[in-house]
């Protein structure tokens, strides 16, 4: 059932479902582990799809938390609200671009851990750095940042496909970045764990 809500929505809205098929367990396993959700209060996971990792934090967090899920395509939100009815979830039907918004708009400073799904090579360098720029204020000290990237690495710009490497974004804002490479995936993909800046005090 999530595979066909999952193609319909894809074929429907490719540029911002950015995939061709739900994170396989093995990718959602590998965002989850960077994560310490057990000492998360409040997570973030930006662009759910049909819920594949959202299932894997829910089942992680803590029953007092709360789960903050951004999903743009209405498809995949009219799915996720039927498939999950656990009160820690706020499913938020809104572009990443008003992140710090609607997060304020709803009471909240700040998460603990955040789970990216976000198809960053269909976005301009440009609309990558204003969503990490709106996204930082609200990270805890170490908090850390998860996101994929298939292996192949493509960017579609300006009408045609090219390399392009997450790194160099990542590093800008994040203290470190790790990465793994999950091969059980379709396609494979890498998994870039991000470390926020620790809060110095002179």
């Amino acid at each position: 059932m999530s595979f066909r809500v999952f193609a319909a929505g894809a074929l429907n809205d490719f540029y911002t479902t950015a995939a061709i098929a739900p994170s396989s367990p093995h990718l959602a396993s590998a965002m989850l582990a960077p994560l310490h959700l057990s000492r998360a209060r409040v997570a973030l996971e930006l662009g759910a799809g049909t819920g594949a990792i959202t299932q894997c934090l829910l089942d992680a967090l803590p029953a007092s938390s709360t789960l903050l899920v951004f999903e743009i395509n209405r498809r995949f939100c009219t799915h996720l609200r039927r498939k999950f009815k656990d009160p820690r979830m706020v499913l938020i039907n809104a572009n990443v671009a008003n992140l710090d918004s609607e997060l304020h708009r709803r009471g909240y400073d700040h998460v603990d851990a955040v789970a990216s799904s976000l198809g960053l090579g269909f976005m301009s360098e440009t609309q990558r750095n204003e969503i990490f720029e709106r996204l930082m204020p609200f990270l805890r000290e170490n908090a850390v940042l998860t996101q994929y990237q298939y292996v192949h690495g493509m960017q579609f710009a300006n009408g045609r496909l090219r390399r392009l490497s997450l790194r160099p974004t990542l590093n800008r804002y994040f203290d470190s970045v790790e990465t793994k490479i999950i091969w059980r995936n379709l396609p494979p993909a890498c998994v870039f764990a991000c470390r926020a800046p620790s809060i110095t005090t002179h």
